[in-house]
């Protein structure tokens, strides 16, 4: 019998517990109730704003092929997460299986390294926009915006594949406590009893290694358009490019920022309770906010709407 407790505690396919968010609040009914009203926001917005923009023919442009993609990627990223953490609180059930777990670091990993890619390919498609609009048609066609989303997504999955497999076949011994609301990649090994220290300088490189290549993308696709703005005449060409980029910069901030203090701040930042609230923002929050961020301040995605919505009363006026 011992001998069984020990090939559970070390072979790491024993339960997890996820400690969640749920525990640290003093109303977790409303704050349950809080988090699902957010999460149907998040799912009909991004299916909306998908909806929207490929019903209308004047927003099939790459810029809006890949503002789609990110939807898509947001309604899939909270969909990962919060559904489980709902139902544990509403089920009172907090435990997660090893197999569970692993898909669940591997989804959540896949969706974000995907989209650090696409908000950098979203970068290079303004720069293609604004420093070449003569030949933007022809480097930016069908075919090129969906070889670039396409390896997005792959580039994405090589991270979950590179990162879930190893950190799950660590030995977890002890205590099975995750303190996080979801089996993030930082959380999961702190509970393993080896030393992770070269796997986590490894995690670390790759991360920077990530987020370098899309950081240097956007910042030099960003540099020549600001400076393509500056030589342009009309104040209203410059008005329209700054609206264009301004909605982009927003996300890539909201984004690049949390998953610089999640994977590359040192262990002695972080404590479980200042992770969780920053992987609430980008796995909660950045979801609903994202397609707030790219219609509020967009006239053609507005048209679209108001066209939209006049076209179905009379539609209904046409039928009776």
């Amino acid at each position: 019998m011992a001998n069984v407790t020990w090939m559970a505690n070390h072979t790491g396919w024993s339960d997890f517990i996820l400690v969640g968010l749920f525990r640290q609040s003093k109303h977790p009914a409303l704050l349950c109730v809080v988090i699902f009203v957010i999460f149907l926001m998040a799912l009909s917005e991004n299916a909306f704003l998908i909806l929207l923009i490929h019903s209308d023919a004047h927003l099939h442009t790459p810029m809006y092929f890949f503002i789609s993609q990110l939807s898509l990627m947001d309604m899939v990223y909270i969909s990962v997460t919060v559904p489980k953490m709902l139902l544990d609180q509403v089920m009172d059930v907090n435990k997660i299986s090893a197999p569970a777990c692993g898909m669940q670091m591997f989804l959540y990993v896949t969706l974000a390294g995907s989209e650090f890619f696409l908000l950098a390919a979203m970068a290079y498609d303004r720069y293609m926009a604004i420093c070449h609009p003569l030949r933007y048609p022809v480097l930016m066609s069908y075919k090129a915006c969906l070889f670039l989303a396409s390896g997005c997504w792959f580039l994405g999955s090589v991270d979950g594949f590179m990162f879930t497999p190893i950190t799950m076949t660590f030995p977890f011994c002890g205590s099975r406590e995750i303190y996080h609301f979801f089996c993030e990649v930082p959380a999961v090994l702190k509970l393993s009893c080896s030393d992770t220290s070269i796997y986590e300088i490894f995690m670390y490189l790759c991360c920077v290694l990530m987020l370098l290549v899309p950081v240097t993308i956007i910042s030099s696709s960003y540099l020549c358009i600001l400076l393509t703005i500056h030589r342009m005449n009309t104040a209203e060409g410059q008005k329209k490019a700054f609206a264009t980029c301004s909605s982009h910069l927003t996300v890539v901030i909201l984004f690049y920022g949390a998953a610089i203090y999640t994977y590359m701040l040192p262990s002695s930042y972080h404590t479980p309770e200042k992770d969780m609230m920053v992987s609430v923002f980008y796995t909660i929050l950045t979801p609903v906010l994202n397609p707030l961020i790219y219609s509020l301040r967009n006239k053609d995605i507005m048209g679209a709407l108001k066209k939209m919505l006049t076209v179905g009363p009379a539609f209904q006026k046409t039928m009776k």
